[in-house]
């Protein structure tokens, strides 16, 4: 029996100077521009977050909208392990499509960096841009994003993570009140099968020890690929709960489907990631965030 190689299984290989050659493309999709579109429920549009960390944002809106109520602003975070996916990729995109259809909100698709070329904390780094970003908008009555100056309700903002963009979304929320975010108002925390663990194993990482999709060298792997050189898996990063101060700030954070006051909805049975390929599992997941929201 061969050898298992985390690479392969990855579909990537590393190179020389630290960066990876991703060898899958997978279908994207373009934003729909600002004019309306017959038969669009959602309308999308690309906007520059960094330029020269080539970060960027997919926003969306529902094509309906209201003049007097103003709709809750939901900031996602994808999957990918740290290391790929993109918010233009089709799977995606059609995901964030139905979260604005659906939950009736202006949902901010963050294109982060990814690593090994970007290692943390340049993702939390990305998240606080975007945060900022949304944050401005409805104070510059001139040039602030429109869709977020005249729709969207800053006294509800929502950041939605899944995987590692769930780890994201929480240190971004126990970075946030640092960033002084007024108007901006964190009303929830969405935390989608989130991407934590620590040298010791956990009971679900034993249990799902050899997941089709994503066993335990390939989440070793992308953590030897994301976390800071020399830092093991005990990194505040990766293991959250040997962190006094950042335990400390947790225990402020706001209304989380995972969290302080917690929101706990689990699924025996499944995989990592499931949400993406399997419709049922992602409508009830979607049905937990419009509850929530």
């Amino acid at each position: 029996m061969s050898k298992f190689d985390p690479y392969e299984h990855l579909n990537v290989s590393l190179n020389r100077d630290g960066s990876l050659t991703r060898y899958v493309k997978l279908p994207t999709s373009t934003a729909t521009g600002d004019a309306q579109i017959a038969g669009h429920a959602v309308l999308s549009k690309d906007v520059t977050l960094d330029s020269e960390r080539k970060t960027w944002m997919r926003i969306y809106r529902p094509t309906k909208l209201s003049s007097v109520a103003r709709l809750p602003i939901i900031i996602y975070f994808h999957p990918g392990s740290w290391i790929m996916m993109s918010v233009a990729d089709t799977l995606i995109h059609e995901k964030s499509n139905r979260l604005a259809a659906e939950v009736s909100s202006i949902v901010i698709a963050v294109e982060f960096r990814l690593a090994p070329e970007h290692r943390l904390p340049a993702q939390y780094e990305d998240a606080m841009d975007a945060l900022l970003w949304v944050k401005n908008q409805s104070s510059d009555r001139v040039r602030g994003d429109p869709w977020i100056r005249d729709y969207g309700d800053l006294t509800r903002c929502y950041l939605y993570g899944v995987s590692c963009g769930a780890n994201i979304a929480f240190n971004a929320a126990l970075r946030l009140p640092d960033m002084r975010p007024q108007p901006l108002k964190l009303a929830g925390i969405i935390l989608s099968q989130p991407f934590f663990g620590g040298k010791k194993r956990t009971e679900s990482e034993l249990k799902h020890a050899t997941d089709e999709y994503f066993p335990l060298p390939v989440q070793d792997l992308v953590w030897e690929l994301a976390l800071p050189v020399g830092a093991d898996r005990d990194h505040r990063f990766c293991n959250p709960s040997l962190d006094e101060a950042m335990k400390k700030k947790a225990r402020n954070l706001c209304r989380c489907l995972v969290g302080v006051r917690v929101d706990a909805r689990f699924d025996d049975v499944g995989f990592h990631g499931i949400d993406l390929i399997d419709t049922r599992r992602a409508t009830a997941i979607l049905n937990f965030i419009k509850e929530f929201v």
